[in-house]
């Protein structure tokens, strides 16, 4: 009797247990038709790449979703899967980006462009906030275009969202930005580098420490010539690393804002994805990862960061941009001009 009883009770499962069973699998469903979405688009935009090797997968990812977004509606279903890439991917992402930065060579750039870079960052976030607050904006919008052009673009924006909380409007606003001014860059930082005469490798120090995405960066400096792209990829990388710091002095803030009562939600000290970040610069740079592992983990961080790409270019539409006026764009142009103004300065003295 007793055994029948133990066996009874082994195959028996409560009520509660069946329903979060039930919960996790339609948690996990419901993000099924966006993440497949964002499979596709990915696969597209890696493709699309191979062939356009000076445009990044990324940037075609933000094209592509704003385009699918503004051009058919998008069913209610594919959300969750698109915020679930917007976020949790994204910051798998930006923890994976550390694995191409070797710290040996950033500071194998010299004290000088080390500062620099420090001062393009500090410098071009405080401008950029003063400025957006004589154009009125918000302090999360703000902050988005700050960290956006000052760092490395939209991955910055993403990130600096994970931790301030602004709303999606701004969000997709500042990373639309981030595209249309960081592309205008390309040709214009080796068009003017060549009307002032300066040598490939000066040329080089300032495209890296003035274009906004990596890619772009990338395809600026290839256009100038390999000296340059060399220097460009470093001191970009260098600026990326800054990302580390920023988050953090932010997370702070917003801990010290929310308070300390016994209900209010803090956020973390330092986010994860952050503490991630570092972890995997600090394994790249240690040397213990083989080539092969390196060549598939840069595979798959460009692949997570175009999938989340396309989910915040899925999210940008042109009747929201029109509604935010002008005033993000002249934002724009202003820290654009800025920060570019800060990183000649730093290479003049440099040279």
């Amino acid at each position: 009797m007793s055994s029948q009883l133990s066996s009874h009770q082994t195959v028996t499962r409560s009520p509660e247990g069946e329903s979060t069973a039930a919960r996790i699998r339609g948690a996990v469903g419901s993000l099924v038709p966006g993440l497949t979405l964002c499979a596709a688009a990915t696969a597209l935009a890696m493709g699309i790449g191979r062939f356009l090797p000076t445009v990044s997968p990324l940037l075609i990812a933000i094209v592509l979703g704003a385009a699918l977004s503004n051009v058919a509606r998008l069913p209610e279903r594919v959300r969750p899967g698109l915020q679930f890439s917007a976020k949790k991917l994204l910051r798998v992402g930006i923890a994976l980006l550390g694995l191409q930065l070797m710290l040996s060579d950033i500071v194998g750039l010299g004290w000088g462009v080390i500062v620099m870079v420090v001062a393009i960052v500090c410098l071009g976030i405080v401008g950029t906030m003063f400025a957006g607050k004589l154009l009125g904006l918000s302090w999360t919008q703000r902050m988005l275009i700050a960290c956006g052009f000052s760092i490395c673009g939209a991955a910055a924006v993403a990130a600096a969202d994970s931790v301030v909380d602004a709303d999606e409007e701004e969000v997709v606003t500042a990373v639309a930005l981030v595209v249309i001014f960081g592309t205008l860059m390309i040709p214009t930082i080796p068009l003017l580098s060549g009307i002032l005469g300066l040598s490939d490798t000066s040329a080089g120090l300032w495209a890296g420490g003035s274009i906004h995405e990596v890619a772009q960066v990338v395809a600026a400096g290839g256009a100038i010539g390999g000296a340059a792209l060399g220097v460009a990829a470093v001191v970009k990388l260098a600026r990326v690393l800054m990302l580390a710091p920023v988050m953090a002095v932010l997370s702070v803030r917003q801990r010290r804002l929310a308070g300390a009562g016994a209900n209010v939600k803090r956020p973390p000290l330092i986010p994860l994805f952050v503490l991630a970040f570092l972890a995997c610069v600090g394994l790249r740079s240690s040397g213990l990862l083989p080539a092969d592992i390196l060549a598939n983990t840069r595979i798959a961080q460009t692949a997570l960061l175009t999938a989340a790409m396309f989910a915040l270019g899925a999210g940008v539409q042109i009747a929201t941009i029109r509604k935010v006026g002008s005033r993000p764009f002249i934002l724009a142009a202003m820290s654009t001009v800025w920060v570019m103004s800060i990183a000649f300065v730093g290479v003049s003295l440099a040279g």
